[in-house]
């Protein structure tokens, strides 16, 4: 390797160093786009990790001088306090002292047989092969920075639609699963595909998939509550990558996430963002503490209202618009009545829009010409339903992910003007 391993100003040479990071922006890439929690929540994790690793280290250490000194019983007396832990901790410990002498080994082979089976079996995208989808992975690398290019694949969905990304060494890739490759088709959503891929990118460009921040970041995701939601805020960080190289994919990105791939036309972003803020709902941040990625309620209302990060703990505020019905939440007694529901649709159906009806999805290769873009419908105020005063800011906002939105009090998911994340 050359000298000067870690500087910045090696993003065009064909080495990379320990320290260089991904991006021309080093090792912590640009701070200003990540979620606020992000950071505090990854040093955390390395405080913790670091502080097994020692603790460890001077467990077996001493219970090797006891094995001199004493015996057999006097070492494993050394760890006979793990026996007093309460029920609900031990699991924990198990798993701790058995992963962390194998972790560093595991996690290398784990993500070298993963690259491998991507290699082996999967579509690898290239300017010969799915060339559309490659172009978005260049032009994501080319906007946040990337000192490579990421591998980029297509897999068999069988049904599922999702993505991911991940590395190998100094390799970096993506992969997208086939059901979701298939909305960019050009009758489809190309929008909300790029901006998965985006997405994908915008985790490489952050560390997200670093060897070392996914050793040092161990301990952190074996804890409850303080796991997921270091995953959550990763999360929020990629949907800011996102939004910065694709805006205008957000309204279908939501609409993917929650109604699939053949009914995403037809999900209004605006209803769904709103169930965020309206609906209190105790089991609802219970099921958002324990998941890795955002609720897809309070994910729609942070790519909504982007004057302040995505909500990591409690509920968003601010419904921009309110269902007819009530939330989830509310007691039975105040659920329409057959009789009342009726009346809720006729009054929707006077109200929506000519040739807005038939919402079963859309499909490659029928004509749906005569029916509203699917943006009109994805972005629409929705039917019967109360305005209230919420307004979100038109900014500009802290980082570079959010542009100025025009007009944002109206049409909150209106496509900002395209800026390329600040260097440096």
């Amino acid at each position: 390797m050359p000298p000067g391993g870690g500087a910045k100003d090696r993003g065009d040479t064909p080495y990379l160093g320990l320290f260089d990071g991904a991006s021309r922006h080093g090792l912590l890439g640009q701070k200003q786009i990540r979620h606020p929690w992000e950071l505090p929540l990854l040093f955390t994790g390395i405080a913790l990790t670091a502080f097994s690793y020692i603790a460890y280290t001077m467990l077996v250490l001493w219970s090797i001088v006891r094995l001199f000194t004493g015996g057999f019983e006097a070492a494993a007396a050394v760890w006979a306090w793990t026996g007093f832990l309460p029920f609900f901790i031990q699991p924990f410990f198990i798993q701790l002292i058995v992963t962390l002498p194998l972790l560093p080994i595991v996690a290398w082979w784990v993500r070298a047989m993963q690259y491998a089976r991507l290699r082996a079996s999967a579509v690898r995208m290239s300017p010969t092969q799915f060339p559309e989808g490659y172009r978005m992975v260049v032009e994501a690398a080319a906007q946040f920075n990337l000192r490579k290019v990421p591998d980029a694949y297509v897999v068999s969905g069988g049904g599922m639609v999702n993505a991911f990304a991940a590395g190998h060494g100094f390799r970096r890739f993506v992969a997208i699963y086939s059901d979701l490759f298939e909305v960019g088709g050009e009758n489809r959503d190309p929008e909300a595909l790029r901006f998965v891929i985006a997405h994908e990118v915008g985790h490489l460009a952050a560390g997200h998939v670093s060897y070392f921040r996914l050793i040092f970041a161990n301990v952190i995701r074996m804890l409850p509550i303080l796991g997921p939601a270091f995953s959550r805020s990763q999360e929020y960080t990629a949907d800011n990558y996102g939004y910065a190289n694709s805006a205008g994919g957000a309204l279908g990105v939501m609409g993917v996430l929650s109604g699939g791939k053949y009914l995403n036309a037809e999900v209004n972003a605006h209803e769904l963002a709103d169930r965020a803020a309206t609906d209190p709902s105790f089991f609802v941040h219970w099921a958002n503490l324990t998941s890795s990625h955002p609720v897809i309620t309070w994910r729609a209302h942070a790519l909504r209202d982007r004057s302040k990060p995505g909500a990591l703990w409690i509920r968003p505020s601010g419904a921009m618009y309110r269902s007819p019905l009530p939330p989830g939440s509310a007691w039975s007694s105040s659920f329409p009545t057959p009789e009342a529901a009726l009346a809720l649709l006729d009054a929707a159906d006077a109200a929506r829009p000519a040739g807005a009806a038939g919402q079963f999805g859309r499909f490659p290769g029928a004509d749906y010409s005569a029916r509203p873009s699917l943006r009109d419908i994805q972005g629409a105020v929705p039917q019967v339903s109360d305005r209230t005063a919420y307004v979100i800011p038109p900014g500009p906002y802290r980082d570079d992910a959010r542009g100025v939105l025009s007009g944002a009090a109206m049409s909150p998911f209106a496509t900002p003007p395209q800026q390329p994340p600040r260097h440096g």
